[in-house]
């Protein structure tokens, strides 16, 4: 299976809450980046960054460029509650797992006014 592909198939997992197949895709070893986040192991991932229930309305992959074992993706992402933005992900791999995901948050939306993302605001 291509990288894309693998990183298609995480977002839609994401989507549709299935946590099993986007664990089946994860290193051991693997970490997560965002402004929020300092490299966090696996587990701190699922416990900080994986909803109980379902929170996004969707997830557009908009483009996906691979460069060695990195493939950056930008996505576009519209929650239930009618906030969209955009994300510039860079996704790590280590033969076929993803072994890490640094994220870098673009700007929100709600009907077409901007919103803070930060959470002290």
């Amino acid at each position: 299976m291509s990288r894309e592909a693998l990183i298609r198939g995480y977002f839609a997992a994401y989507l549709a809450n299935q946590r099993d197949v986007v664990a089946a895709v994860l290193a051991d070893d693997f970490t997560f980046t965002s402004p929020y986040d300092d490299a966090i192991d696996r587990d701190t991932y699922f416990e900080r960054c994986w909803p109980d229930e379902r929170v996004f309305r969707s997830i557009t992959v908009e483009r996906v460029r691979e460069d060695g074992d990195a493939v950056f993706v930008l996505c576009r992402c519209e929650m239930l509650d009618g906030k969209t933005f955009r994300n510039i992900e860079v996704h790590r791999f280590r033969d076929d797992r993803l072994h890490a995901v640094e994220v870098y948050f673009g700007a929100a939306y709600r009907d077409g006014a901007f919103i803070s993302l930060n959470p002290s605001s």
